[in-house]
């Protein structure tokens, strides 16, 4: 029997792109996405196997390469990999107690760049995004707007905004709306 293959349109949100003084905002790259959880004692082997370390302390990232791994909570990550489709795949080939689920077509991403980019974020979102709160590698699960998103600092006038595709288009245009908006 064959196996049928449905083919991801990316970007998102082809076109879009938002460019003021100080504020770009834009669709992110293709990107592959697995939701992990595992234990405490799982962690050093799906390290290993992933190639870098799982955070461990909270609002954390680590990147390596192409891939990267955002502490969602004691037991949970959101692994993104530019480059490499079977996350889940390499995961599996682990023997320790550990849930990889591929999460790349829930998914889809916004870069929020520029200087402006914290007033424009928080806009719709209420945590402070100072950079002695929210530093370089900084990662949360919060909300924008009202939409449930995951908020990554991954530079210092540089965000990456995942949210599910149903409210790409919804948060896009907060962002857009909040850019137009005085500074």
């Amino acid at each position: 029997m064959d196996k049928a293959v449905i083919a991801r349109r990316e970007p998102f949100l082809p076109g879009r792109l938002v460019e003021y003084a100080g504020i770009t905002i834009k669709p992110a790259g293709t990107a592959n996405r697995i939701s992990l959880r595992a234990p405490q004692t799982s962690l050093a082997m799906l390290s290993e196997k992933l190639g870098l370390d799982l955070p461990q302390r909270p609002k954390s990232s680590t990147t390596k390469g192409t891939r990267s791994a955002l502490w969602l909570g004691p037991d949970e990550w959101l692994v993104i990999d530019e480059e490499v489709a079977d996350l889940a795949g390499i995961c599996s080939e682990v023997s320790v107690l550990h849930s990889a689920v591929d999460i790349s077509h829930r998914h889809a991403a916004i870069i929020v760049s520029g200087s402006c980019a914290e007033d424009v974020l928080n806009a719709g979102c209420p945590q402070n995004l100072s950079l002695g709160s929210f530093p370089r590698g900084a990662v949360s699960r919060t909300i924008f707007g009202k939409a449930e998103i995951v908020l990554w600092r991954r530079q210092e006038h540089e965000f990456r905004v995942e949210c599910w595709r149903s409210f790409a288009d919804y948060v896009f245009g907060l962002l857009e709306a909040a850019a137009r908006a005085p500074q």
